[in-house]
């Protein structure tokens, strides 16, 4: 059966194009233009993922995305918003959306997103025993990291740091929930010197990753394995 998903944007041209787009790669889609709209179709049919635009007319997006989350838990959320303030995003992700795609947008950056957090949601079922993305391969079983082949020496905290971004490859992890996963002090220096300490080991350049990746303000991502760059030009021009 074909994952469902449930549209919650109060601007029909959004609608429109995320349906076309989503449509054509196999999503069933359900539409909602407001916050109360979509807690009727939330309480009548099965979703397995909402896009959920921030500016919404009846309900700040925060507080929907709050609801979401104590009634639905399991179920992944992607906030999609023209807002660009990092306060924004890090509220959003910390409480409980699966990523943030900001407008405007490339369909196959949104279609990876999608991608990474319905495969989250699928993760509780275990986790995979090696994970691989270019020349990385990490064995989380055995905890053994290797480069083109060649095992790299990482210190445990380094490698506590890189699971809990391999278990949620292709999510954007905040600050706060980096340092909560990994028990580290609250200053976020402490995150940018484990990070540069992984990318010297673990990138081909460091100072132009591909696999660890910083979203300014906010947090890390490690690149998920099918997270591709994209030259498609972006939709969801229309300011708010």
């Amino acid at each position: 059966m074909s994952p469902t998903i449930l549209v919650i944007d109060d601007e029909p041209p959004i609608r429109k194009l995320l349906r076309t787009g989503l449509s054509t790669q196999g999503y069933a889609i359900l539409e909602a233009p407001n916050a109360t709209a979509a807690l009727e179709v939330l309480g009548r049919d099965r979703v397995d993922l909402v896009i959920l635009d921030l500016g919404l007319p009846d309900m700040r997006g925060h507080d929907l995305l709050r609801t979401i989350r104590a009634r639905h838990p399991e179920l992944p959320v992607v906030v999609l918003s023209s807002r660009t303030d990092e306060g924004g995003k890090v509220e959003a992700l910390d409480l409980g959306a699966d990523d943030y795609v900001t407008k405007p947008f490339g369909m196959a950056e949104l279609l990876a997103r999608l991608r990474a957090a319905l495969r989250h949601q699928l993760a509780v079922q275990g986790e995979r025993p090696i994970f691989r993305v270019e020349r990385l391969s990490i064995d989380l079983v055995r905890r053994i990291v290797k480069v083109d082949d060649v095992e790299v020496k990482l210190t445990p905290r380094e490698y506590d740091f890189l699971r809990v971004l391999v278990m949620h490859a292709g999510k954007v992890l905040t600050h706060a929930q980096l340092m909560q996963a990994v028990s580290v002090s609250s200053d976020p220096q402490y995150l940018r010197v484990y990070m540069r300490q992984l990318r010297q080991k673990l990138e081909a350049d460091p100072e132009r990753p591909r696999l660890l990746l910083t979203e300014t303000g906010v947090g890390y991502r490690l690149r998920a394995p099918d997270d591709e760059p994209t030259l498609r030009p972006p939709i969801g021009e229309s300011g708010r």
